[in-house]
């Protein structure tokens, strides 16, 4: 059989068979070939009947035969090709207007430059937010001027009744300053958790509009402002997320201070630590000092009695106390 009537689409060209070979050798051994000869090598056009006697076949090279049969498809391509310019042709002037309203469109993504200008962005921010305000504040311990600054606009969102949650790491839970800017906003209703490790700095106001730090840049002084509610939803979704798996921060007559959580720091220090970071990389992962972090391994080393930092990460890896 010359074609797989199976696997072969029908306007793919013929497969040749050994019979169609065969025929076609003999036809070029003796310059020509009597009928009856193989589909194949008519559908391919590499034997083609005599004009004087349509019984004799007459043997055509593969080239002429290929060039014979592909001239349909050249000509589609070479009318596909046409068509394809005329219709870029066509839809150049719209391409042109979409390309200049899009230019003239506010875009969903602004760039803050200047820690001035970024202050500015979050206060108009926060006096035209109505309903959720949610904050990510890695690095630890806040400037005490930063916190007196902000306190006013943060109790003025929740007497309009926004509710208000905010995220910090760990190691703010022993800095006084930090923990009395959270008993007022806890007071007026806004609420604390804490994290070990915590992703960058964000603020989302009604779960619509954000405010990043821009990561191309190292410098403080950058930041997104992003006012697509679909990229600020999935950012408050991110916090959400936080937030479930976040220690909260009562204070109560009972606990004048929340409970500082020093074991569990310990251990993510020392878990950091297994990993092969170093003290410097750990406390700006953690929010705290490289001293801190010097004095978790070194209470550690002394009660494993490592007589290294290697030995201790091995100790530490025997042992189920980062479980």
């Amino acid at each position: 059989m010359c074609r797989d009537t199976e696997k072969i689409h029908p306007d793919e060209p013929a497969v040749l068979c050994q019979a169609g070979l065969a025929a076609y050798r003999a036809a070029l051994a003796h310059g020509s070939a009597l009928a009856p000869v193989p589909e194949c090598v008519r559908e391919l056009g590499l034997l083609r009947p005599h004009g004087d006697d349509p019984d004799v076949y007459v043997p055509v090279p593969p080239d002429v035969a290929a060039h014979r049969l592909g001239r349909p498809v050249e000509r589609a391509l070479l009318e596909g090709q046409q068509w394809l310019l005329s219709l870029r042709d066509s839809l150049a002037p719209a391409e042109r207007l979409y390309r200049e309203e899009q230019q003239r469109a506010v875009s969903p993504v602004r760039v803050l430059r200047e820690r001035g200008v970024i202050r500015d962005t979050l206060r108009t921010l926060s006096e035209s937010c109505r309903h959720e305000f949610q904050a990510a504040q890695p690095g630890g311990p806040r400037d005490p001027e930063r916190l007196a600054v902000s306190l006013p606009g943060m109790l003025a969102l929740l007497g309009r009744g926004v509710r208000y949650r905010t995220l910090y790491q760990h190691s703010v839970r022993t800095h006084g300053p930090t923990l009395d800017f959270m008993e007022q906003v806890q007071a007026a209703g806004g609420r604390f958790r804490t994290l070990d490790e915590l992703f960058d700095r964000m603020i989302i106001y009604d779960r619509a509009v954000a405010v990043v730090r821009d990561q191309r840049y190292s410098a403080t002084g950058y930041a997104l402002l992003i006012e697509h509610p679909g990229i600020a939803g999935f950012l408050a979704g991110v916090f959400d997320h936080a937030w479930a798996r976040a220690e909260p921060v009562a204070h109560d007559a009972a606990h004048a201070r929340p409970a500082p959580l020093t074991d569990e720091k310990r251990r993510t220090v020392l878990r950091l630590m297994v990993e092969g970071h170093t003290d410097a990389g750990i406390a700006s992962r953690l929010g705290m000092s490289p001293r801190t972090v010097a004095t978790h391994i070194k209470r550690a080393a002394d009660q494993f009695g490592s007589r290294s930092r290697a030995h201790l990460a091995y100790l530490l890896g025997k042992s189920d106390i980062l479980d």
